[in-house]
């Protein structure tokens, strides 16, 4: 892919809090909408692929432009001057929630996250722990703030899931919209049923 088209490149990091399948799926989602996705995973969410899901890293790299480990701090992707479009991290644990609000960047996966606030750079982050500790509302805030979306992963029923995975998909292409990638993944939201009254009779 060449430099006219960097704005389809999209960074996705994984990291150690369970729901790693939401980072799985959009990577592959990503994909299939010829985005050129950079994934950076950390040791944690590798471990967390294999137990969760079942997979190695190789099985998701196959779907990545390239992959990088959390330490891998000389990656072009530390820069501000290497472009690209966005940015979401899926899963975020607390730990990397924490260390986002910070600023501190000793890993990549923070360190992206930072240069896309300074660059104002779309970033996306998909906590996932509960219950929250105050610590954990007033970290969403002060990214929030900094300019991130935070986005948990809280699955809707409205669309009338039918498997665990109809709810993944839901929750997958809403972080999709946020990404402003154009996707189907599933069911909007039409508004309620209209009811009979006795002027339909």
């Amino acid at each position: 892919m060449d430099g006219g088209e960097w704005q389809d490149r999209i960074v996705v990091g994984i990291t150690g809090a369970s729901g790693v399948v939401y980072g799985y799926e959009l990577v592959r989602a990503l994909a299939d909408k010829g985005k050129e996705v950079h994934l950076i995973i950390s040791d944690p969410g590798r471990e967390l692929l294999s137990m969760e899901l079942g997979i190695n890293p190789g099985e998701l790299a196959q779907f990545a432009e390239r992959v990088y480990g959390n330490d891998e701090m000389g990656s072009p992707l530390s820069s501000g001057s290497y472009p690209f479009q966005s940015m979401a991290v899926v899963p975020c644990s607390m730990r990397t929630l924490a260390a986002i609000s910070a600023g501190n960047s000793d890993r990549l996966i923070p360190r992206v996250a930072e240069v896309c606030l300074k660059e104002r750079r779309r970033l996306v982050l998909v906590p996932r722990e509960t219950p929250l500790s105050l610590i954990h509302l007033r970290n969403m805030e002060s990214v929030t703030m900094a300019g991130a979306v935070v986005l948990p992963a809280m699955p809707g029923f409205y669309h009338q899931p039918r498997s665990l995975i109809d709810l993944v998909h839901h929750f997958v292409g809403k972080i999709l919209d946020q990404l402003q990638v154009e996707n189907d993944m599933f069911k909007r939201w039409s508004g309620l049923p209209r009811r009979p009254d006795s002027s339909d009779s």
